[in-house]
């Protein structure tokens, strides 16, 4: 009998269910598995139970242990899963199933390629999330607000969300681990967005404010601690360069998605050199690189900054001009088809679009911001390349629609206030881009 109690004894801490922090959040989706991400309050034993709807034959994973030494953080592989299908799940911590008001599904990508059309999908892009916290927010008036959009977004029911860059703003007190981990765990655990994080997939690139201080270059001291948390966080698939930034690559159908870095390799804003480093060439030729071997309908760049723009306003490329140039000759020179770009950080929104002669026109949507306070326009803004009506000084963000036949697919994109209400829309069929 008191070996019994001993045993018993032993085993009461996986009975003690340690409670959930943030997430789940899903991370990527391919054909044959899902990354799912968790982060409890303490240490405990993390797993899940899944199976395909309709289909209660369970799937478990084995438990993964959260530590202080990665912020709790378990980030766990559903890996016996069928292609393109859509699946139902538990997660366990401490061998206890963990409730939630709101239900839990993921999915995986589709095998379609020599079998038919390419699926139709859709995807949430936002941009500039900033979470107020009293104690180390600037006085006066918050400088975040309206949550509100977290639910608009969750409604559209987007099979994923690509967030482009400031998708939180670190302090001044958080220049350390310990301060880098406070940052994301407060902007992470947003009760209002919980259900969005654990039924859409995340994929993420990074700007200034979630990269460093405002502004931050390559001369930032603690990059390598940036990059950690990025890593720890967020759920991309893939690295190009593993210990030089997030750059990185991931498919959805049809359509591939460049995840560029603008802050690893980027030279001061006050360097007066029009070849100053932007990507930086290691970076530069990879994509041109990735982008002409591409067989994809869509080539959807996403940077943190605008691109498209020839405004020298701010950080967009514009203000590096010789890497602006080199990239646009060589999007031409190559003949590279269906090239468009995703960005952010103006704390505006609009639509450039530069025309350019004996090929294609480039478009570049920015999206911002989400949740963080709003700018004006400025006059150079309204240059040759705005789409007229397109520009919107007010917190937004986007739902892109990709449908249609594979010779001939069309990208829908359509803003949205933070209620979820349209503010304007703008269809670009793969055949324009030719």
């Amino acid at each position: 009998m008191k070996s019994i109690i001993i045993a018993l004894f032993l085993l009461a801490p996986l009975f003690v269910s340690a409670q959930i922090k943030s997430g789940p959040m899903l991370g990527y989706s391919e054909m044959k598995e899902v990354l799912v991400w968790i982060q409890t309050e303490k240490s405990a034993e993390v797993s899940l139970r899944y199976w395909e709807k309709g289909d209660k034959n369970i799937h478990k994973t084995d438990p993964v242990k959260t530590e202080k030494s990665q912020a709790f953080i378990a980030r766990i592989i559903a890996d016996e899963v069928s292609m393109g299908k859509k699946y139902e799940y538990e997660v366990w911590v401490n061998r206890k199933k963990v409730s939630f008001d709101y239900p839990l599904e993921f999915q995986t990508q589709e095998l379609w390629q020599w079998r038919k059309d390419p699926p139709a999908f859709s995807f949430i892009f936002g941009t500039c999330n900033y979470v107020n916290e009293e104690a180390t927010d600037r006085p006066g008036r918050p400088y975040g607000g309206a949550d509100e959009v977290y639910a608009a977004m969750y409604d559209k029911k987007p099979d994923f969300m690509l967030w482009g860059g400031d998708n939180f703003y670190y302090r001044e007190p958080d220049y350390t681990r310990t301060g880098m981990i406070h940052r994301n765990d407060h902007a992470r655990a947003v009760k209002s967005m919980q259900p969005l994080l654990a039924n859409v997939h995340h994929y993420a690139i990074w700007d200034d404010h979630d990269y460093g201080p405002n502004d931050s270059d390559r001369s930032f001291p603690l990059k390598q601690t940036s990059l950690e948390m990025f890593k720890m966080y967020w759920g991309n698939p893939n690295y190009i360069f593993p210990n030089e930034g997030i750059t990185g690559k991931f498919q959805w159908a049809d359509v591939e998605f460049f995840l560029m870095d603008d802050r690893w390799n980027k030279a001061p804003n006050e360097l007066n050199d029009p070849n100053k480093d932007y990507w930086g060439q290691k970076q530069m030729n990879w994509l041109l690189d990735a982008l002409i071997s591409s067989k994809a309908s869509f080539k959807v760049i996403v940077n943190g900054g605008q691109v498209v723009s020839p405004a020298k306003v701010f950080e967009n490329m514009a203000n590096y001009e010789g890497e602006r140039n080199q990239l646009l000759k060589e999007l031409k020179n190559r003949n590279i088809p269906g090239v468009l770009f995703l960005t952010g950080d103006r704390h505006i929104s609009d639509l450039n679009k530069l025309e350019r002669p004996g090929t294609y026109p480039l478009y570049d949507l920015t999206v911002s911001p989400m949740t963080a306070g709003k700018a004006d326009a400025v006059k150079l803004d309204y240059n040759e390349t705005l789409v007229p009506g397109t520009l919107l000084q007010e917190r937004a963000f986007s739902k892109i629609e990709v449908s249609g036949p594979l010779k001939d697919r069309t990208m829908t994109i359509t803003l949205f206030n933070v209620k979820g209400e349209v503010l304007w829309t703008k269809a670009i069929k793969s055949t324009e881009l030719n």
